[in-house]
């Protein structure tokens, strides 16, 4: 009998689903529009910038066809400024993610794509990745879109090497704050621990060890319940006891 799968996605599911993430590219030869599961591709002529999937990105950077626009949070001064705020002005937080889409009216007024009474957007279908994304802020797929970008368009990254090292040093700190959880948790916190900002990649490794302390401290929990209610059954047979013998030595 094989062994159960473990909960949540493996790393290669999780960068498969980044694939699907739109990302600007610049292309160099025309290509007319393909019919995808996912829907309609832009038709590509050069040189106005069109968002495509990061998979037909990076195919298309492999056959020469296309430069690949990296969002503007993979620049230098952008990752230094989302370091800056996780180690010097939210050292227990995280950097926020990127506001949801807005999109505008018919007079002119922008509404975000997520107000009520819409369909709701998440990863893969927002604009996180692309060249209008907003600097200082850091989407859901981050860790594995930027190893991707590094790994197969690394001449398209401004500064490749200090991103690579920058997104160490973040990784690093991260990680550091992950690490912390569980021992916050053993500790007890009052309220809801909020991940709001922890990035795809980093909740499947850190999954496994979050949820067994979360087990743990239940169990704990729960014993230390089960003394208490035997200590105040104890308590109660003693009190009864103590009552049965005073009314004993009133009869006598």
């Amino acid at each position: 009998m094989a062994s159960p799968l473990p909960p949540g996605l493996a790393p290669s599911e999780i960068a498969f689903l980044c694939e699907m993430e739109l990302i600007t590219i610049v292309p160099r030869q025309k290509l007319e529009s393909i019919d995808l599961l996912s829907g309609t591709t832009p038709t590509l002529r050069p040189p106005r910038r069109e968002n495509v999937p990061l998979w037909l990105a990076l195919l298309l950077k492999k056959q020469r066809r296309a430069n690949i626009v990296p969002p503007p949070w993979l620049h230098p001064d952008s990752l230094q400024d989302i370091i800056h705020f996780e180690t010097k002005i939210n050292p227990e937080g995280w950097a926020p993610p990127p506001p949801p889409s807005a999109r505008a009216d018919g007079r002119g007024n922008a509404q975000r794509t997520n107000r009520p009474g819409t369909t709701p957007l998440s990863a893969p279908f927002l604009s996180s990745c692309t060249s209008d994304a907003p600097t200082g802020a850091i989407p859901y797929h981050w860790f594995e879109l930027a190893e991707m970008l590094l790994a197969h368009a690394a001449d398209d990254v401004t500064s490749s090497a200090e991103v690579r090292g920058l997104l160490r040093d973040l990784q690093e700190v991260r990680s550091a704050k992950l690490r912390a959880i569980p021992a916050q948790l053993e500790a007890g916190i009052d309220g809801v621990m909020s991940l709001r900002g922890v990035g795809a990649m980093e909740l499947a490794e850190s999954r496994g060890l979050i949820s067994g302390v979360i087990e743990g401290v239940r169990k704990i929990g729960a014993s230390a319940e089960l003394s208490r209610r035997e200590e105040e059954e104890q308590r109660g047979d003693a009190d009864m006891d103590n009552e049965a013998s005073d009314d004993d030595g009133m009869g006598f």
